[in-house]
């Protein structure tokens, strides 16, 4: 009995020990985890698991030698950031398997990475034409970096010619059916405008399970009851069809009026607000 409890209080604390050690490194050590960080980790779990169930074994020593490779990725990554050299020895460097369309295959035996892991990777990145991609390298981590082709890439609203205002990020105003203040005030917005959104929903407050402000001032609701159908936003279709009329009335009375001047004056008219309309439907779709 006294020995099964002894298991357990060692693997309690170094249970402690392992949390307080990965929590110490860092979330970079889950997501971009290189061949020294995993050799580590897999050192310190064996040493966790041996401090836990080796009751002959001395407690001292296990947490030595613990501490031990605790201390020297810090101390690794200490000197990667002072030399690039050491950077290059401890987390490796990225290798080029795709170069302006062409598969290099010289680089792919050196990494032993076969022809299916590589079509599988660019599949994982939206690329299943290898003709497609311009660029592609195998980082330090495992990752595989696509470029694609220009004439592959989705059209950006720089190619199309339209001006984009910066998001922001979306604030969550309703958790729960509680109402968040902090949030609706970083929006700009008060507690009146939120009731007369939930109003207009025709949703109470209870019912909401989570409520968002978007960077354009729409709120979206998600309900606990998954049977009613919210409303889809329509103040912003609105706007753009009004603005749609008006720029065709424009065109409309120039072409009615017999005056020069006013038809030259509607005419400028309709083009300016025609040019607005491509700038702002991005936003009003």
């Amino acid at each position: 009995m006294n020995s099964t409890v002894d298991v357990a209080l060692r693997a309690f604390f170094a249970l402690i020990a392992l949390f307080t050690i990965t929590r110490i490194q860092g979330k970079k050590q889950l997501a971009q985890m290189t061949f020294f960080e995993y050799i580590v980790g897999i050192t310190i779990g064996d040493i966790t698991a041996f401090i836990a169930t080796d009751i002959e074994g001395n407690l001292l020593h296990g947490y030595a030698s613990l501490l031990v490779f605790a201390v020297i990725p810090f101390l690794v990554d200490f000197l990667s950031l002072k030399s690039k050299t050491i950077r290059d020895l401890f987390e490796g460097k990225g290798t080029v398997l795709i170069r302006k369309g062409k598969i290099l295959e010289k680089n792919m035996k050196k990494e032993h990475f076969s022809t299916d892991e590589l079509l599988e990777q660019l599949r994982l990145k939206d690329a299943f034409r290898v003709a497609d991609v311009e660029f592609a390298v195998l980082e330090a981590n495992g990752e595989l970096s696509v470029m694609k082709k220009k004439e592959s890439q989705p059209p950006s609203a720089s190619d199309l010619g339209l001006t984009v205002k910066p998001e922001h990020d979306s604030q969550t105003v309703i958790m729960d059916g509680n109402i968040l203040l902090e949030p609706l005030a970083e929006a700009g917005l008060n507690l009146r405008w939120l009731r007369d959104e939930l109003e207009k929903a025709g949703v109470a407050l209870d019912n909401v399970f989570l409520g968002q402000v978007d960077s354009a001032g729409e709120l979206y609701l998600d309900v606990y009851d998954d049977k009613i159908e919210m409303p889809a936003a329509t103040e912003q279709k609105l706007t753009l069809a009004s603005l749609r009329k008006c720029q065709a009335d424009l065109e409309l009375f120039a072409l009615e009026t017999t005056d020069s001047q006013t038809k030259k004056l509607y005419g400028k008219a309709s083009q300016k607000l025609e040019q607005s309309i491509k700038q702002l439907s991005p936003y009003l779709k």
